[in-house]
């Protein structure tokens, strides 16, 4: 599978870690939207898309946060637990979409970054217009 294209809506909040959002698209047929680019400690990575994890209410079936207190429907008391990965740390969220191997990240993680800095050139530049979010007038 190919990478074909590759497009970046960069963040202005420069004291958010959050640096841009990224769409991806293989083949020229399948896009997936909002990848995020975050400042880490050893630099930028590339995070898959992701949601909240939820849990149901026992006693509604409401889903709720993971760390809610209270049932967003019924108001009853909800139990304190959080998921653990592997590692051991709190899970608030699962991936969308994301690379089943190592070398799969890496050919997504290269591409989205060079993507990134090439979009922080050209977004110095007189006339500079974000195509992100023109998906749509693309695809007719």
């Amino acid at each position: 599978m190919e990478i074909t294209e590759v497009r970046i809506k960069l963040v202005t909040d420069v004291d958010d870690r959050l640096r841009a959002f990224c769409s991806i698209t293989f083949d020229h047929e399948f896009v997936v939207r909002d990848l995020k680019i975050i400042q880490g400690q050893r630099g930028h990575f590339v995070a898959m898309p992701s949601r909240k994890i939820m849990e149901k209410c026992t006693r509604c079936s409401a889903k709720n946060e993971i760390r809610a207190r209270y049932c967003s429907h019924c108001g009853a008391s909800l139990p304190q637990t959080v998921p653990v990965d592997s590692t051991g740390r709190s899970r608030m969220f699962a991936d969308i979409a994301h690379p089943i191997n190592s070398s799969c990240r890496e050919r997504i993680e290269t591409a989205v970054l060079h993507a990134f800095e090439e979009e922080k050139v050209r977004a110095q530049q007189p006339g500079y217009v974000c195509r992100y979010d023109d998906f749509e007038e693309s695809m007719h």
